[in-house]
């Protein structure tokens, strides 16, 4: 793939995403894919960029007031340390592709079916918050995600927030697995391909304009079903195409 289609898929991935409070990692999965990235140098580029748009993403969301700390915190602790043991696990390629794979599909079908309208919220005990973030910490640091893209119909489908409040929680939560599963990365493989750092400032602008307007008045359920048809493609690539 060229590298200005790279970017400019890239930063299109980072606007869209960001506007509904995740931080793109399985569409940069899905571009890198689509564009014949080694699966090896998929991993680590995709949790740099997922800190740097989680980063901005978390902070409008902040500065609009829908942050819960309640349901944050657990959520984080959880995640952390089973995050970095994700990031440090090296999966075969073959094991890596089948694995983003199937995430990608499940993503696409999160995107695709979640449902607009608001349930009634109830807030979980905190052991449940915090298994419920080991676990996708864990998924996270293997497939370089943050997880966002699970926690947030997970969320909605339980009833623990309303949407904007929702996308705030994984924002962040999203920004502390990335971070957690690239430290463990390094630990494991002490390097970093050259050619992902030209895509951070791409995304890094991408993701404040689309996290600035989807933290306040952007609707999102066009951009959720555009990206399933891309999520579907990838993992089918992922899968069936070495």
């Amino acid at each position: 793939m060229d590298f200005w289609i790279l970017l400019l898929g890239m930063g299109l991935v980072a606007f869209l995403y960001s506007s509904v409070g995740h931080a793109g990692a399985s569409g940069y999965i899905a571009v890198m894919a689509l564009g014949s990235i080694p699966a090896v140098q998929i991993k680590p580029i995709a949790l740099a960029l997922n800190i740097t748009v989680s980063l901005l993403a978390s902070w409008n969301f902040y500065r609009a007031g829908h942050l819960n700390r309640y349901l944050l915190s657990p959520l984080v602790i959880g995640s952390i340390p089973f995050a970095f043991l994700g990031g440090y696990l090296k999966l075969p390629a073959g094991w890596f592709q089948l694995l983003v794979g199937v995430v990608l599909w499940f993503s696409a079908l999160q995107l695709w079916t979640r449902a607009g309208k608001e349930r009634e919220v109830h807030s979980p005990a905190n052991s449940t918050l915090a298994a419920t973030g080991a676990g996708l910490g864990l998924l996270a640091g293997l497939t370089g995600t943050g997880g966002g893209i699970f926690l947030t119909p997970w969320m909605l489908w339980r009833g623990w927030a309303v949407t904007k409040t929702a996308a705030a929680v994984s924002a962040v939560f999203i920004l502390c697995n990335s971070v957690a599963g690239l430290a463990g990365h390094f630990t494991a493989v002490r390097e970093f391909p050259r050619f992902g750092l030209g895509l951070l400032a791409v995304v890094a602008i991408a993701g404040w304009a689309g996290s600035r307007l989807g933290s306040r008045r952007y609707p999102s359920v066009w951009i959720r079903r555009l990206l399933s048809v891309v999520l579907l493609i990838a993992g089918a690539k992922l899968i069936f195409i070495s």
